[in-house]
């Protein structure tokens, strides 16, 4: 997030080339069953055929030109959820939560959010590496996509945590390296720092990722908090005049409607004209995640989106006291985490966007 607080108290060029591996094999032959086995059966009824879940029915997933595409070749846009720092809300990421978010929801895609400061992995990297697992682990077994979300913030740098990206990036791709459902976001926002150092970064941290995986996508973060550079006063040009050497990859951007208004739309217009571009996080209110949600501009952002399909995941799925977490304050204690009752403003709004 642009700027974000962080204490929970204040709170390119492509080869166009499909994949068919025994990850998409193994996607369509163990995740098929994974909505019957979720979904409520009416008393008395038939059970329903199962429908297939976005990870059975997408495969692995790879760029081609500038869209994100299934194993059949085929454009796709996921939609879903971000979760907050693990280290503040894990207890918001749940087996219910997640049902909720697969069945409820119906949402494609779970991005899994490690900081790597401010209380994360630099303090528990053995920890925070295995809790990363355990929620990428529950979203595929619910028939969801996972992002591997490096959560790099402060400092905005990510050659700063280059050795420890290093560590963790091993770590997750041999891990997942015969999994179709994740996607590696490698830099969360890059802030106060050239585009030149952020692709420098990329192409050390890449080819880690494509010893152990040479299949999935890696999501690239852009200058500026991931807006190609618009929050410092540059744009898509220096991505598009000097792409990252790598193959399979997008570039995210973010944004937070009530914000980041005209110039940050059109950046992301021009931007995913030229780019395969994926929006990793974004909110409804200020770029802090708080204040009033401006739902105007937000749905603008989404017809955009939607129109050139652009993936997205919302940020963010916790009962923080912002105004951007779904959950209302106190959810994250109980047991109930389906329908709108239990969600905030922003949550009963980004819900009903995800089930259309």
């Amino acid at each position: 997030m642009y700027q974000r607080t962080t204490s929970p108290t204040e709170p390119v060029p492509t080869d166009g080339r499909r994949r068919f591996t025994r990850k998409a094999l193994l996607a369509a032959s163990t995740l098929g069953v994974v909505t019957a086995l979720l979904a409520p059966v009416r008393a008395g009824a038939a059970p329903a055929p199962a429908a297939a879940t976005p990870l059975a029915a997408n495969g692995q997933l790879s760029v081609c030109g500038r869209q994100l595409c299934n194993a059949s070749g085929h454009a796709v846009a996921l939609n879903g959820m971000s979760t907050h720092g693990t280290q503040w809300y894990a207890q918001c990421v749940t087996d219910g939560s997640l049902n909720a978010l697969a069945t409820d929801w119906r949402a494609d895609v779970l991005r899994v959010s490690t900081y790597v400061q401010e209380g994360g992995y630099e303090t528990d990297p053995a920890g925070f590496t295995a809790r990363a697992q355990k929620f990428i682990d529950a979203a595929h077994a619910r028939g969801m996509y996972a992002v591997i979300d490096w959560h790099m913030l402060t400092p905005g740098d990510p050659n700063a945590n280059l050795a420890r990206a290093k560590t963790f990036f091993t770590a997750m791709a041999k891990k997942y390296k015969d999994h179709p459902g994740v996607l590696y976001e490698i830099a969360n926002e890059p802030s106060g720092v050239s585009w030149s150092a952020i692709k420098s970064y990329s192409e050390q941290i890449i080819p880690v990722i494509r010893a152990q995986d040479p299949d999935a996508v890696v999501l690239v973060g852009t200058r500026a908090w991931s807006s190609f550079g618009v929050s410092e006063g540059s744009n898509e040009s220096e991505v598009v005049n000097n792409p990252v050497r790598a193959s399979n990859i997008m570039y995210t951007f973010h944004f937070y409607a009530a914000s980041h208004r005209e110039a940050y739309l059109s950046a992301l217009d021009r931007a995913s004209d030229k780019l395969p571009v994926f929006v990793t996080e974004f909110g409804t209110q200020n770029y802090a995640g708080e204040g009033a949600n401006d739902f105007a501009m937000s749905q603008r952002y989404l017809d955009l989106m939607k129109r050139k399909k652009i993936s997205w995941t919302n940020w963010n799925y916790s009962d923080d006291h912002r105004s951007g977490a779904v959950f209302k304050t106190g959810t994250c204690n109980g047991s109930n985490w389906t329908g709108t009752g239990v969600l905030k403003e922003a949550g009963v709004w980004i819900r009903e966007r995800i089930r259309q």
